[in-house]
């Protein structure tokens, strides 16, 4: 759902990889006053992802695509997994939700580079009589 009324002028997406969840708004940065230009749980980007540039170059990947980093402040809510799964998370909300903007135009390019994928990778239960999810104890013949 795209949002436009003067209340709340933003566009969200949604992103999940592994065990972590993303929403990610796209505010403009018109309407934004803050110089902050990408925020995680509320600090900002370079401090959440402990100045590992890795993860805060692959995330603004789908902006970079469009030129379009200088004219939207990221604002992203994440929860579960680890830094690696976080990150790319948010980079699938940030590619859905500039599907939102324009369809058209950026959906074809986004789904060639592979942003619009969805990593289903979960950690497979635990089965009885293992002590892990395929780990057996050591079998003994005597």
């Amino acid at each position: 759902m795209t949002t436009k009324n003067k209340m709340n002028p933003y566009i969200y997406g949604i992103g999940r990889k592994k065990e972590s969840t993303a929403i990610v708004y796209l505010v403009p940065f018109s309407e934004s006053s803050s110089e902050i230009t990408f925020e995680v749980n509320g600090c900002k980007g370079e401090q959440y992802f402990q100045q590992n540039f890795t993860y805060l170059n692959q995330i603004s990947l789908p902006l970079k695509k469009f030129n379009l980093e200088k004219k939207y402040k990221i604002i992203a809510n994440v929860k579960g997994g680890g830094l690696t799964g976080q990150a790319d998370s948010i980079k699938l909300g940030i590619a859905r939700a500039l599907c939102k903007i324009n369809k058209l135009s950026f959906r074809p390019t986004l789904k060639f580079e592979g942003f619009l994928k969805r990593d289903a990778r979960i950690k497979e239960r635990r089965k009885y009589g293992l002590k892990k999810a395929r780990k057996a104890s050591q079998y003994s013949k005597r």
